[in-house]
């Protein structure tokens, strides 16, 4: 293999020169003409060397205390063993930066609202966004209120202190990542800063909806009570939440506010991006801009559509389960998780196994941070899925003209702060805006309401200690009470140990408010405020339930019954069909193995069309049908529901829902004049915001209500939904045939249906298809965004106990590699095994000691 390796770097780098070359002259994508670039030693070429695997060497890294040895095996998952927690710590910053740097870049100006100084005006609406949000606000108040003594301050320090060796080195070397390259600026030092910011663009993703917005414009639009009765508090479809009760209404936990937040933003002085804060009673200059240098060339990205499209929340995310004893063939505990979140090249996830002294792990970590975020250690495995509760409560704050810069509040004016931002933006001036506080939260316009933003996600929330306790839990009361400093965004944590035990607990803040409706826009006056959160004994919950099952996938967790408002149908928990899968799956099982979680984790069926296919043959009997028609009823008669790639019926299916939903909905949408111009998330469709609570809502009137108003719209004839489903299938055929052709049985469902993994770059050369692919949102192994999927399982694993002595047997891949570096065999390696459903052994360090590396690394002080 080592003699090889030259000539396969040699072609590799041909390969890019054609691709340099190309760019210079025609421009790629987002990038245009190069011009400059080439430079032999600091230049594009660089990457090149960079882009075999390791080999065995020893490397001076300052800043250690003692040599730590670190080993690779084939896939590239890094194998560290170190004498001491600090160098652990080190020691994953250094290798995260070595393979993911700019992609932490990336992300920590995405938060910061610095996009714009490296990509141009483009990204001027991310970074007004984030800025008026507070991500960095936020970030700098968790570091204040960490202790200086406490393991996760220590942890962030060290592995800053990692990523700048890298960087240092880099920049001596002429070694930067492509990208910095190609854009022609060089990383700024890493901060403890930048990696709590990343913290909170994954809070961002996870909980931050505009449900709210959705609701009051849907209430002007079609009335108070069609919206009622068609976006409900509870879903109205079964949900089989896994904690069944019985429930106890206890008094609410305290919870920090907006206020709180802005007071301790305004002591640390402001941010480090160069702004000018005035706030009541403090009138402080921030530090000076970030130093970034080098040379800027004319190189801009175009299109930051992946950048800026992050804002909202909108898609259901993950499955876990975990089952016991008595349902295994092996006697002992098994649990698998897959979060699913948006796919692209380089992958969220960088995988990684540890041991110090005071810690001993396995699993994936988000770069730019410096702990697992899912895996298991010597005594327990978890995994998590987001909790979909309720985090963005919006206000309408009473202003003047005669008290500018003042809101009303507890019958009282009260001066807004006002934060005073200076965005630097490559090629142009710098860009001024003013961010407005209320008590409530930041001053925000979106989909033309201009409204106080209570965003959950933005209070202080120690998940990195959280983190770092979970991975030293030896049990599920440690467990626990590690999470008991988790806060945002609300999750879902499945537990199983080698002991026999399995759990889950839904650990996180749900805001209370003692008075007004938090699913719609509130009154900013005082009186519908947040009160509190629901105490930690209270949470969604179980442990070693009598099922022996326990699971979520993104369904409501709780019955009707629980006393504590958590969200509404619209606030984005999921349709629960995947919860429906899984239950019926599992719930009667036994003697299961990993290849039957393998199996579910990988499941493409749609349990939505088992509920509605037979309804809608049986409305199709009485209909005189041509022979397209005819022969697409014969293929859903004979079809079991199942969205593999080859199905033709699976294509029926997709585009009839869609049809259904608009046939029912679209005579109102234009008669009430929905304003889908203004807020895209009123669009109608299946993978929509409100299409999610509409396509429930048509399975439950379907069968049980099939006269149910909704069918028929203002000013229509009466129908049924027999008559609207007919209608929708005519429409079906039509559009199928003018797509593919005449020929039912040629209409398969990777014709029109395909996965994206699009390259963080948005260079379409470096991303991964569209290549025609299995499943939809509502499968196991789900497909969210529609036709062109861009979400779905970022990672899979499945941990089996093996008793109270033995190290578990575990397995897990994910769709991309743990290199950045599109040269290198690690940049998408892992993708094929995802594809099709197969999984790499997980090892511990202590396993892989005795195992032979493919490489070693001895990193000396």
């Amino acid at each position: 293999m080592q003699r090889i390796r030259p000539f396969i770097s040699l072609v590799l780098a041909l390969a890019l020169m054609a691709l340099v070359l190309g760019v210079a002259s025609n421009g790629l994508g987002p990038l245009p003409a190069l011009g400059p670039t080439f430079n032999p030693t600091t230049g594009v070429w660089t990457v090149a060397g960079d882009a075999h695997p390791p080999h065995s060497e020893s490397l001076n890294v300052p800043g250690l205390q003692k040599p730590v040895a670190v080993t690779f095996n084939s896939q590239g998952t890094a194998f560290i063993n170190a004498k001491t927690n600090h160098d652990l710590f080190l020691v994953i910053g250094y290798l995260q930066a070595k393979n993911r740097l700019f992609q932490m870049d990336l992300e920590r100006r995405q938060g910061e609202g610095l996009l714009s100084q490296v990509i141009g005006p483009a990204a001027l609406p991310s970074d007004r966004f984030e800025l008026q949000l507070g991500i960095l606000r936020s970030a700098r108040t968790n570091w204040l209120l960490l202790p200086s003594a406490s393991p996760a301050r220590k942890a962030l320090i060290a592995y800053a202190a990692g990523v700048n060796d890298v960087i240092r080195a880099d920049e001596q070397h002429g070694t930067l990542p492509l990208m910095f390259k190609l854009l022609g600026y060089q990383p700024a030092p890493w901060t403890p800063i930048d990696s709590l910011v990343i913290q909170g663009d994954m809070t961002q993703s996870l909980d931050y909806t505009t449900a709210p917005i959705e609701y009051r414009l849907l209430t002007r639009s079609l009335g108070a009570a069609t919206t009622r009765a068609w976006f409900p508090i509870q879903e109205p479809n079964p949900q089989h939440p896994y904690d069944l009760g019985p429930y106890h209404k206890l008094p609410l936990a305290p919870i920090e506010s907006q206020a709180m937040v802005q007071n301790a933003f305004a002591l640390t002085g402001g941010v480090p991006s160069g702004a000018l804060m005035h706030s009541t009673g403090v009138n402080q200059i921030a530090s000076a801009p970030r130093g970034y240098t080098g040379a800027v060339q004319t190189i801009a990205l175009r299109d930051v559509s992946h950048l800026t499209q992050a804002w909202h929340h909108s898609f259901s995310d993950s499955n876990n389960w975990a089952v016991s004893a008595q349902k295994t063939a092996n006697g002992s505990t098994m649990m698998a998780g897959d979060p699913h979140l948006t796919q692209t090249l380089p992958a969220i996830w960088y995988q990684i196994a540890a041991q110090s002294p005071g810690y001993h792990f396995s699993g994936v970590s988000i770069p730019g941070l410096p702990i697992i975020i899912i895996g298991y250690n010597q005594n327990i495995a978890w995994s998590l899925t987001n909790v979909q509760n309720q985090a963005t409560f919006l206000y309408r704050e009473t202003t003047s003209h005669v008290h500018p810069n003042q809101y009303r509040w507890n019958n009282r004016w009260r001066l807004m702060k006002l934060v005073h931002y200076s965005i630097p933006v490559k090629g142009q001036k710098n860009v001024n805006m003013i961010v407005r506080l209320t008590i409530n939260g930041p001053i925000m316009t979106q989909s033309g309401q201009t409204l106080a933003v209570d965003w959950i996600g933005a209070l202080p929330s120690n998940d990195l200690q959280a983190l770092l306790d979970v991975t030293k839990a030896r049990n599920f009361s440690a467990f626990k009470n590690a999470l008991r400093l988790w806060h945002t965004p609300s999750q879902n944590f499945i537990y199983a140990d080698r002991h026999k035990n399995i759990g889950l607990i839904s650990a996180g803040y749900y805001a209370e408010v003692a008075h007004g409706k938090p699913w719609t826009v509130m009154s900013g006056n005082g009186s519908q405020n947040i009160v509190g959160t629901i105490p930690d004994q209270a949470v969604p919950q179980s442990y070693n339930p009598k099922s022996g099952l326990v699971f979520s996938a993104n369904q409501r967790e709780v019955t009707s019954a629980y006393p504590y408002y958590i969200g509404t149908a619209l606030n984005f928990f999921s349709t629960g069909y995947r919860a429906d899968t899984i239950y019926h799956s599992l719930s009667h099982a036994t003697r299961l193995t990993p290849k039957q979680f393998a199996a579910l984790q990988n499941d493409t069926q749609d349990y939505l069309a088992t509920q509605v296919v037979p309804e809608l043959l049986k409305a199709l009997k009485s209909k005189p049908l041509s022979p397209e028609e005819a022969q697409a009823a014969i293929l859903l008669s004979n079809w079991h529901e199942n969205m593999s790639a080859k199905s033709p019926a699976a294509s029926i299916w997709w585009t009839f829902i869609n049809q259904y939903i608009q046939a029912t909905f679209g005579p109102w949408w234009k008669a009430s004049h929905v304003p889908v111009a203004q807020d895209s998330n009123l669009q109608l469709g299946s993978t929509s915001e409100v299409g999610t609570v509409l396509v429930e809502d048509l399975q439950k009137w379907t069968a049980q209500d099939p006269t149910n108003r909704a069918f028929t719209p203002p000013g229509s004839s009466p129908r049924t939904a027999s008559t609207v489903m007919a209608e929708a299938f005519q429409k079906t055929v039509r559009h199928l045939s003018q797509i593919l052709g005449n020929k039912p049985q040629n209409w398969q469902w990777d014709r029109i249906h395909f996965r994206h993994f699009a390259s963080l770059a948005q260079v379409p050369a470096l991303g991964y298809g569209p290549r025609g692919s299995s499943g939809d949102q509502w499968t196991v192994d789900a497909a969210d965004g529609g036709l062109v999927s861009t979400a779905g399982p970022s990672w899979r694993m499945i941990v089996n106990w093996q008793g109270s002595t033995q190290a578990p047997l575990t397995e897990g891949v994910y769709p991309g590699g743990q290199s950045e570096n599109p040269l290198s065999p690690w940049y998408a390696n892992q993708i094929n095994a995802w594809w099709t459903g197969r999984y790499y052994r997980m090892t511990s360090v202590s396993q892989a000691i005795h195992q032979k590396g493919d490489a070693s690394w001895t990193l000396k002080p």
